[in-house]
């Protein structure tokens, strides 16, 4: 039978989180039943709840990067047991029939069932991690590695993780100069793996208020996009920008800086459409393209990347009472407030 844990929800479109209770589902044959401890508050959670990427699903428990203890095991779960550290990402099933999913990308699975704000296979509506407690397949679950903070690896579920992807995708590494728009939640971690893997890597940002942390997480150089300077002394400079920022930016300018068969990945989603002239792309053959999350085992080789290196994210721990407040800030700030991701004690719902 379902159980009910305590969770923070949006009841309607108004946006104001409100403490409520919610139903789990029983501790299925594959399934692994986590006690949450901590989660990531993603500025994709302020877009979801006031509908900015589409219809909401209500009430919405918000939620996608968190980190737990495991409490239950289905009969015929193998790779878990109780008293594991898993992470919990941003989707929780996939159909594991296509194309995508038998070939290691299941995140790109046309029938993805997301952590929150979508429906699971037996039509139920899904509940993300502002909750006590959830229920996953093993499958969809990645192990935390016991040096790694659980509140620090909380936002690795996402902004890690959807970082991390490009770079290995890209082929990231020694003699690659790569620029990194925005240093927030996902920027931040974006230097340090950047960093790690050997690469020159230069923060590009709209103004100074930052640049001492973008050298302390292993930036080489730090550049100003709100000065022109900027924009002649690194005209073709980069192999590989990396946009971490969810705005409508000025895309043929950001574009300049890339050199002849370089790449732009956009990670960043905008709300509504974006411009960009085609003779930014034509004259020095770059390519525009973006990425989704990364795959669970992905996820699990960049949380052992990140032992390997020591690589955590920069938090600020905050109480449930706190939501409303942090994604406040998510709405009128962007990230430029928090240093560098807001994480919920999970035990204070």
């Amino acid at each position: 039978m379902t159980q009910l844990t305590d969770a923070y929800a949006a009841i309607a479109k108004s946006g104001r989180m409100e403490k409520t209770r919610i139903p789990r589902r029983e501790t299925g044959r594959f399934d692994v039943r986590i006690d949450i401890a901590y989660t990531g508050v993603c500025h994709s959670d302020p877009l979801q709840i006031d509908g900015a990427w589409g219809a909401g699903i209500y009430p919405m428990v918000p939620g996608h990067e968190s980190t737990g203890l495991v409490t239950e095991v289905g009969p015929e779960v193998t790779k878990f047991q109780v008293g594991d550290r898993v992470g919990i990402g941003n989707y929780i099933d996939s159909d594991r029939t296509c194309w995508f999913c038998l070939n290691g990308m299941e995140h790109y699975c046309r029938n993805l069932n997301v952590t929150y704000n979508g429906y699971d296979k037996s039509g139920e509506p899904t509940y993300g991690t502002y909750s006590r407690s959830i229920v996953v397949d093993e499958n969809y679950l990645v192990r935390i590695p016991g040096s790694l903070d659980l509140a620090a690896a909380a936002p690795l579920m996402c902004a890690g993780i959807t970082v991390y992807s490009p770079l290995r995708h890209f082929n990231v590494g020694p003699g690659t100069k790569i620029g990194i728009i925005g240093l927030g939640g996902l920027g931040h971690l974006a230097v340090k793996f950047a960093h790690a893997l050997g690469a020159e890597v230069t923060v590009l940002s709209h103004g100074t208020s930052k640049k001492d942390d973008a050298f302390a997480f292993g930036a080489d150089d730090y550049r100003n996009t709100a000065e022109p300077d900027t924009f002649v002394e690194r005209a073709e400079y980069f192999d590989i920008i990396i946009c971490t920022v969810s705005a409508a930016l000025n895309f043929d300018q950001l574009l300049s800086l890339v050199a002849f068969d370089g790449t732009f990945v956009n990670l960043g989603a905008p709300d509504g459409p974006v411009s960009i002239g085609m003779f930014s792309l034509i004259l020095t053959r770059i390519s525009f393209t973006s990425s989704a999350i990364g795959s669970i085992h992905e996820t699990q080789e960049m949380l052992d990347f990140c032992v390997k290196h020591g690589i955590t994210s920069e938090i600020e721990q905050i109480p449930a009472e706190g939501i409303n407040d942090a994604l406040d800030s998510l709405r009128e700030h962007g990230g430029s407030k928090v240093r560098y991701r807001y994480v919920i004690d999970a035990s204070t719902i």
